[in-house]
């Protein structure tokens, strides 16, 4: 056998293959190392797992967010009108609404009219807060317009109203049914204001995906909520909407410009800001903490390994008599360590995938076994666990698993190859 050899020679993987495959009688894969290789298997899985239902989480409730609420809000400071009283609505709103409409990047803006009232029928109460809009700037909101589910037209919005689908429940209500509307600043005459109680048939209702908003939201054509609130030939705000939400900040110097001396803005940032840091924050927690489990699961590759050592050490010293160097032996049994943290990474990227592609299935075999009322939407927000596989996640675990493995594969590798041949085979 030659003193030089190409690293990772085919005899070294062949002397590697039989080592692994050998039966434990004869001194191969210990227990140790299939526990190394079930261990890393179920580390990966989780990784994956748990960094598919972050992004899916985040992806599903920034999406929400944007699907159903404007990306910013343009309304006014409070200021005083010619009566003399404060407010803090729009007056000349169709030309704000061309002007802001002008800036680049800005795709649609829309007066509102938005008011909380009491919702009643069937016997039943609920508050709710209602938004008028106009019926064309109701059909570009896409979880209203093209939600996850629908019943009745919202063709006819013109005619009634458009309530979501956790109103309607907790109602009773159904599509050509009539609900009453109950605001408590409504006519005034000559003895003070009463109550405005009007009533509205409910001609579309809408599931956002969201279930503060699907709980809470009715939609009133923009006219008759002037009327309603009193609101006559005035908006409370302008909500606008941009190409890049991600990108809101750049705009925010541009809006305000336009929007006038008294123009203020709230974001979708602004209004779900520190819940998006929230999650930035878990994520970077279980990731550090699933990256440890990894690390203690490739530890094992190590006492596997030092088994593995101990079991060969005469095989060891014979090969070395017969010319095989220290790097040889070394590669060997890196080769051995390797291969399980291989294995065991490829295991784990199938399950995690898996789990993922079919995690609605589990998710109600899961809910059925335990009874129901594992997920709470009204805690969560949203009405099931969403999971979104990337491929940057998928290659992140893998990196970080082999890594680990290769890394702590090399002292047990090198606690091999300085074997001293004699000492070997002193006692064989």
């Amino acid at each position: 056998m030659p003193n030089h050899t190409p690293p990772f020679a085919p005899f070294e993987w062949m002397i590697a293959w039989r080592y692994l495959r050998a039966r434990r009688a004869e001194g191969g894969v210990s227990v140790m190392s299939i526990i190394s290789f079930v261990g890393i298997t179920l580390a990966v899985f989780a990784l994956i797992a748990v960094l598919a239902v972050r992004s899916g989480f985040r992806t599903e409730f920034v999406d929400t967010i944007l699907g159903a609420n404007a990306h910013v809000t343009v309304y006014s400071a409070v200021h005083v009108d010619e009566a003399g009283r404060t407010s803090r609505v729009i007056e000349d709103y169709d030309d704000l609404a061309e002007r802001l409409a002008a800036i680049p990047g800005v795709t649609r803006v829309a007066p509102l009219v938005k008011g909380q009232v009491m919702a009643s029928a069937n016997g039943r109460n609920s508050g709710v807060e209602v938004f008028g809009i106009m019926p064309d700037d109701l059909l570009t909101i896409p979880r209203v317009a093209n939600p996850e589910t629908a019943s009745g037209d919202i063709a006819r919005f013109t005619d009634g109203v458009a309530i979501g689908s956790g109103v309607a429940r907790d109602l009773g209500l159904g599509v050509g049914d009539s609900i009453r509307l109950i605001s408590p600043d409504g006519v005034r005459t000559a003895f003070g204001t009463s109550p405005r109680i009007s009533a509205y048939e409910v001609v579309y209702i809408f599931t956002a995906g969201r279930y503060d908003i699907d709980r809470t939201r009715v939609y009133m054509p923009f006219s008759e909520a002037q009327v309603y609130f009193n609101r006559d030939g005035v908006a409370d705000e302008m909500e606008v909407m941009v190409e890049d939400p991600d990108n809101i900040d750049a705009l925010r110097a541009q809006l305000l410009r336009v929007g006038g001396e008294r123009a203020m803005l709230w974001t979708w940032r602004d209004s779900a800001g520190s819940f998006l840091r929230a999650l930035e924050v878990e994520d970077n927690v279980m990731f550090v903490i699933l990256s440890i489990l990894v690390l203690i699961a490739a530890m094992n590759i190590i006492s596997g390994l030092i088994m593995l050592v101990k079991n060969k050490g005469r095989d060891i010293g014979i090969l070395r008599t017969m010319g095989l160097t220290e790097g040889s032996v070394l590669r060997v049994f890196f080769i051995c360590g390797a291969s399980i943290g291989l294995l065991g990474t490829l295991a784990g990227v199938v399950l995690g995938c898996l789990f993922v592609i079919y995690i609605d299935p589990i998710f109600s075999f899961v809910n059925y076994a335990s009874g129901g009322g594992v997920w709470d939407p009204a805690i969560r927000g949203i009405y099931a666990l969403p999971a979104e596989l990337r491929l940057e996640d998928v290659l992140k675990s893998v990196a970080l698993s082999l890594s680990l493995s290769f890394i702590v594969t090399i002292f047990p590798a090198r606690r091999a190859a300085r074997m001293n041949p004699v000492e070997a085979l002193r006692y064989e």
